[in-house]
Protein backbone atom coordinates (compact mmCIF):
# COMPACT_ATOMS: atom_id res chain seq x y z
CA UNK A 1 0.00 0.00 0.00
CA UNK A 2 1.09 3.64 -0.42
CA UNK A 3 3.32 5.15 2.24
CA UNK A 4 0.48 7.19 3.74
CA UNK A 5 -1.20 4.00 4.90
CA UNK A 6 -0.63 3.80 8.66
CA UNK A 7 2.04 1.36 9.83
CA UNK A 8 0.29 -1.31 11.88
CA UNK A 9 3.34 -1.66 14.07
CA UNK A 10 2.48 1.79 15.41
CA UNK A 11 -1.09 0.68 16.05
CA UNK A 12 -0.08 -1.81 18.72
CA UNK A 13 0.63 -0.82 22.29
CA UNK A 14 4.32 -0.32 23.08
CA UNK A 15 4.67 -0.04 26.86
CA UNK A 16 8.38 0.76 26.55
CA UNK A 17 7.49 4.13 25.02
CA UNK A 18 4.49 4.90 27.23
CA UNK A 19 4.18 6.35 30.72
CA UNK A 20 1.70 3.74 31.91
CA UNK A 21 -1.25 5.87 30.78
CA UNK A 22 -3.83 3.07 30.70
CA UNK A 23 -2.89 2.26 34.31
CA UNK A 24 -3.61 5.83 35.41
CA UNK A 25 -6.05 7.57 33.08
CA UNK A 26 -8.74 4.90 32.99
CA UNK A 27 -11.14 3.96 35.81
CA UNK A 28 -12.23 0.45 36.74
CA UNK A 29 -14.59 -1.10 39.24
CA UNK A 30 -14.19 -4.17 41.42
CA UNK A 31 -15.67 -7.06 39.44
CA UNK A 32 -14.75 -10.34 37.81
CA UNK A 33 -12.35 -8.29 35.64
CA UNK A 34 -10.72 -6.15 38.34
CA UNK A 35 -9.90 -6.94 41.96
CA UNK A 36 -10.35 -3.34 43.17
CA UNK A 37 -11.98 -0.01 42.41
CA UNK A 38 -9.87 2.70 40.82
CA UNK A 39 -10.84 6.23 39.81
CA UNK A 40 -9.80 7.86 36.53
CA UNK A 41 -6.56 9.79 36.93
CA UNK A 42 -5.43 7.72 39.91
CA UNK A 43 -2.46 5.37 39.41
CA UNK A 44 -3.18 1.68 39.86
CA UNK A 45 -1.42 0.48 43.05
CA UNK A 46 0.34 -2.15 40.94
CA UNK A 47 2.01 0.52 38.78
CA UNK A 48 5.70 0.88 39.60
CA UNK A 49 7.77 4.07 39.48
CA UNK A 50 9.23 2.98 36.13
CA UNK A 51 5.69 2.84 34.67
CA UNK A 52 5.69 -0.97 34.55
CA UNK A 53 3.11 -3.28 36.09
CA UNK A 54 4.35 -5.00 39.22
CA UNK A 55 2.14 -8.05 38.66
CA UNK A 56 2.16 -8.22 34.86
CA UNK A 57 2.99 -11.93 34.79
CA UNK A 58 0.24 -12.70 37.32
CA UNK A 59 -2.58 -10.38 36.27
CA UNK A 60 -5.17 -13.11 35.80
CA UNK A 61 -4.23 -14.90 38.99
CA UNK A 62 -4.40 -11.62 40.94
CA UNK A 63 -7.90 -10.78 39.65
CA UNK A 64 -6.95 -8.27 36.94
CA UNK A 65 -8.01 -10.19 33.82
CA UNK A 66 -9.51 -6.95 32.49
CA UNK A 67 -5.99 -5.62 32.01
CA UNK A 68 -5.03 -8.60 29.87
CA UNK A 69 -7.77 -7.92 27.31
CA UNK A 70 -7.01 -4.22 26.90
CA UNK A 71 -5.04 -2.69 24.02
CA UNK A 72 -4.55 1.01 23.38
CA UNK A 73 -3.83 0.50 19.64
CA UNK A 74 -0.63 2.49 20.09
CA UNK A 75 -2.33 5.53 21.61
CA UNK A 76 -0.16 5.30 24.73
CA UNK A 77 3.11 5.91 22.94
CA UNK A 78 1.54 8.51 20.64
CA UNK A 79 0.29 10.61 23.57
CA UNK A 80 3.47 10.09 25.59
CA UNK A 81 6.03 10.72 22.88
CA UNK A 82 4.25 12.88 20.29
CA UNK A 83 1.36 14.79 21.84
CA UNK A 84 3.32 15.61 25.00
CA UNK A 85 6.82 15.33 23.54
CA UNK A 86 8.13 12.77 26.01
CA UNK A 87 6.95 14.66 29.08
CA UNK A 88 6.24 12.30 31.98
CA UNK A 89 2.99 12.94 33.87
CA UNK A 90 4.84 12.24 37.12
CA UNK A 91 7.26 15.14 36.63
CA UNK A 92 5.03 17.64 34.81
CA UNK A 93 2.42 19.93 36.30
CA UNK A 94 -0.88 18.61 37.62
CA UNK A 95 -2.68 20.48 34.85
CA UNK A 96 -0.55 18.79 32.19
CA UNK A 97 -1.12 15.40 33.82
CA UNK A 98 -4.90 15.91 33.84
CA UNK A 99 -4.82 17.00 30.20
CA UNK A 100 -2.75 13.95 29.28
CA UNK A 101 -5.25 11.66 30.98
CA UNK A 102 -8.15 13.43 29.20
CA UNK A 103 -6.47 13.18 25.80
CA UNK A 104 -5.44 9.53 26.03
CA UNK A 105 -8.97 8.02 25.57
CA UNK A 106 -9.57 10.34 22.60
CA UNK A 107 -6.39 9.27 20.82
CA UNK A 108 -7.16 5.66 21.67
CA UNK A 109 -10.45 5.92 19.77
CA UNK A 110 -8.70 7.54 16.81
CA UNK A 111 -6.05 4.82 16.73
CA UNK A 112 -8.72 2.14 16.79
CA UNK A 113 -10.23 3.80 13.70
CA UNK A 114 -6.77 3.82 12.09
CA UNK A 115 -6.60 0.06 12.70
CA UNK A 116 -9.91 -0.54 10.92
CA UNK A 117 -9.13 1.86 8.06
CA UNK A 118 -5.71 0.30 7.51
CA UNK A 119 -7.27 -3.16 7.35
CA UNK A 120 -10.01 -1.96 4.99
CA UNK A 121 -7.37 -0.62 2.60
CA UNK A 122 -5.79 -4.08 2.49
CA UNK A 123 -9.05 -5.78 1.44
CA UNK A 124 -9.20 -6.14 -2.37
CA UNK A 125 -13.04 -6.36 -2.55
CA UNK A 126 -13.20 -2.89 -0.96
CA UNK A 127 -11.26 -1.34 -3.85
CA UNK A 128 -14.26 0.78 -4.98
CA UNK A 129 -14.03 2.76 -1.73
CA UNK A 130 -10.24 2.68 -1.28
CA UNK A 131 -9.84 6.34 -2.29
CA UNK A 132 -12.38 7.43 0.32
CA UNK A 133 -10.83 5.12 2.91
CA UNK A 134 -7.39 6.56 2.25
CA UNK A 135 -8.67 10.11 2.71
CA UNK A 136 -10.36 9.09 5.95
CA UNK A 137 -7.15 7.45 7.15
CA UNK A 138 -5.13 10.57 6.39
CA UNK A 139 -7.69 12.75 8.15
CA UNK A 140 -7.71 10.49 11.21
CA UNK A 141 -3.92 10.44 11.42
CA UNK A 142 -3.94 14.23 11.12
CA UNK A 143 -6.36 14.45 14.05
CA UNK A 144 -4.08 12.32 16.24
CA UNK A 145 -1.32 14.89 15.78
CA UNK A 146 -3.30 17.86 17.03
CA UNK A 147 -2.37 19.79 20.15
CA UNK A 148 -3.62 18.58 23.55
CA UNK A 149 -6.13 21.43 23.61
CA UNK A 150 -7.50 20.54 20.18
CA UNK A 151 -7.73 16.86 21.04
CA UNK A 152 -9.55 17.56 24.29
CA UNK A 153 -12.15 19.57 22.36
CA UNK A 154 -12.50 17.08 19.48
CA UNK A 155 -15.92 15.58 18.76
CA UNK A 156 -14.49 12.12 18.24
CA UNK A 157 -17.99 10.61 18.13
CA UNK A 158 -18.87 12.60 15.02
CA UNK A 159 -15.65 11.52 13.34
CA UNK A 160 -16.36 7.88 14.21
CA UNK A 161 -19.76 8.16 12.55
CA UNK A 162 -18.19 9.50 9.35
CA UNK A 163 -15.64 6.69 9.27
CA UNK A 164 -18.27 4.08 10.10
CA UNK A 165 -20.13 4.89 6.88
CA UNK A 166 -17.05 3.79 4.95
CA UNK A 167 -16.49 0.73 7.12
CA UNK A 168 -20.08 -0.36 6.50
CA UNK A 169 -19.55 -0.03 2.75
CA UNK A 170 -16.35 -2.03 3.10
CA UNK A 171 -18.20 -4.76 4.97
CA UNK A 172 -20.90 -5.01 2.33
CA UNK A 173 -18.34 -5.28 -0.47
CA UNK A 174 -16.24 -7.92 1.28
CA UNK A 175 -19.14 -10.08 2.41
CA UNK A 176 -20.82 -9.86 -0.99
CA UNK A 177 -17.85 -11.72 -2.41
CA UNK A 178 -18.23 -14.76 -0.16
CA UNK A 179 -20.68 -16.43 -2.52
CA UNK A 180 -22.89 -17.53 0.37
CA UNK A 181 -26.52 -18.10 -0.47
CA UNK A 182 -29.70 -18.73 1.48
CA UNK A 183 -28.39 -17.96 4.96
CA UNK A 184 -29.23 -15.13 7.33
CA UNK A 185 -26.16 -12.94 6.93
CA UNK A 186 -27.06 -9.94 9.09
CA UNK A 187 -26.72 -10.59 12.81
CA UNK A 188 -25.69 -7.03 13.63
CA UNK A 189 -26.19 -6.36 17.33
CA UNK A 190 -27.78 -9.79 17.80
CA UNK A 191 -28.13 -11.22 21.31
CA UNK A 192 -26.21 -14.47 20.99
CA UNK A 193 -25.07 -14.71 24.60
CA UNK A 194 -24.48 -18.33 25.49
CA UNK A 195 -25.67 -19.41 22.04
CA UNK A 196 -24.94 -22.95 20.94
CA UNK A 197 -23.16 -22.35 17.65
CA UNK A 198 -20.85 -25.34 17.61
CA UNK A 199 -19.84 -26.04 14.02
CA UNK A 200 -22.09 -23.22 12.75
CA UNK A 201 -21.63 -21.93 9.22
CA UNK A 202 -21.15 -18.20 9.80
CA UNK A 203 -19.21 -17.40 6.63
CA UNK A 204 -19.72 -13.83 5.50
CA UNK A 205 -22.12 -13.07 8.35
CA UNK A 206 -22.38 -9.53 9.69
CA UNK A 207 -21.63 -9.88 13.43
CA UNK A 208 -21.02 -6.18 14.06
CA UNK A 209 -21.73 -5.46 17.71
CA UNK A 210 -23.20 -8.92 18.29
CA UNK A 211 -23.27 -10.19 21.87
CA UNK A 212 -21.41 -13.50 21.74
CA UNK A 213 -20.57 -13.62 25.45
CA UNK A 214 -19.94 -17.24 26.51
CA UNK A 215 -21.21 -18.49 23.15
CA UNK A 216 -20.08 -21.94 22.04
CA UNK A 217 -18.35 -21.33 18.71
CA UNK A 218 -16.35 -24.55 18.81
CA UNK A 219 -15.42 -25.48 15.26
CA UNK A 220 -17.57 -22.66 13.82
CA UNK A 221 -16.75 -21.31 10.35
CA UNK A 222 -16.32 -17.55 10.68
CA UNK A 223 -14.41 -16.97 7.49
CA UNK A 224 -14.98 -13.49 6.01
CA UNK A 225 -17.31 -12.52 8.87
CA UNK A 226 -17.47 -8.87 9.95
CA UNK A 227 -16.38 -8.94 13.60
CA UNK A 228 -16.24 -5.23 14.39
CA UNK A 229 -17.39 -4.60 17.95
CA UNK A 230 -18.52 -8.21 18.51
CA UNK A 231 -18.38 -9.05 22.22
CA UNK A 232 -16.40 -12.29 22.49
CA UNK A 233 -15.95 -12.35 26.26
CA UNK A 234 -15.58 -15.98 27.34
CA UNK A 235 -16.72 -17.19 23.91
CA UNK A 236 -15.30 -20.60 23.05
CA UNK A 237 -13.39 -20.40 19.76
CA UNK A 238 -11.78 -23.81 20.07
CA UNK A 239 -10.92 -25.09 16.56
CA UNK A 240 -12.99 -22.27 14.99
CA UNK A 241 -11.92 -20.91 11.61
CA UNK A 242 -11.57 -17.11 11.59
CA UNK A 243 -9.45 -17.06 8.44
CA UNK A 244 -10.31 -13.88 6.58
CA UNK A 245 -12.57 -12.61 9.38
CA UNK A 246 -12.13 -8.85 9.27
CA UNK A 247 -12.20 -5.96 11.72
CA UNK A 248 -11.20 -8.44 14.43
CA UNK A 249 -8.97 -6.95 17.11
CA UNK A 250 -6.55 -8.38 19.63
CA UNK A 251 -8.64 -7.28 22.64
CA UNK A 252 -11.60 -9.26 21.30
CA UNK A 253 -9.50 -12.40 20.99
CA UNK A 254 -7.87 -11.87 24.37
CA UNK A 255 -11.32 -11.87 25.96
CA UNK A 256 -12.24 -15.19 24.35
CA UNK A 257 -11.13 -18.80 24.81
CA UNK A 258 -9.46 -20.77 22.06
CA UNK A 259 -7.00 -23.48 21.19
CA UNK A 260 -3.97 -24.32 19.10
CA UNK A 261 -6.46 -25.43 16.45
CA UNK A 262 -8.19 -22.04 16.20
CA UNK A 263 -7.34 -20.52 12.82
CA UNK A 264 -6.74 -16.77 12.91
CA UNK A 265 -6.17 -13.87 10.49
CA UNK A 266 -2.56 -12.71 10.14
CA UNK A 267 -3.44 -9.36 11.74
CA UNK A 268 -3.81 -10.86 15.24
CA UNK A 269 -1.82 -13.24 17.40
CA UNK A 270 -2.86 -16.26 19.44
CA UNK A 271 -3.44 -15.16 23.06
CA UNK A 272 -0.90 -16.64 25.44
CA UNK A 273 -3.58 -17.72 27.91
CA UNK A 274 -5.32 -19.99 25.43
CA UNK A 275 -4.82 -23.62 26.35
CA UNK A 276 -2.61 -25.28 23.77
CA UNK A 277 -3.87 -28.58 22.41
CA UNK A 278 -1.44 -31.44 21.71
Amino acid sequence: MPDQTADRAELRGDCERCFGLCCVALPFAASTDFAIDKQAGTPCPNLREDHRCGIHARLRQQGFSGCTVYDCFGAGQKVSQVTFGGQDWRTGSRADARRMFDVFPVVRQLHELLWYLTEALALPPARPVHADLRRALEKTEELTRQTPEQLAALDVGAHRQDVNVLLLKTSELVRAGTGARGRKKDRRGADLMGARLKGADLRGVNLRGAYLIAADLTGADLRSADMIGADLRDADLTDADLTGAFFLTQPQLNAARGSAGTRLPDSVTRPVHWTAQP
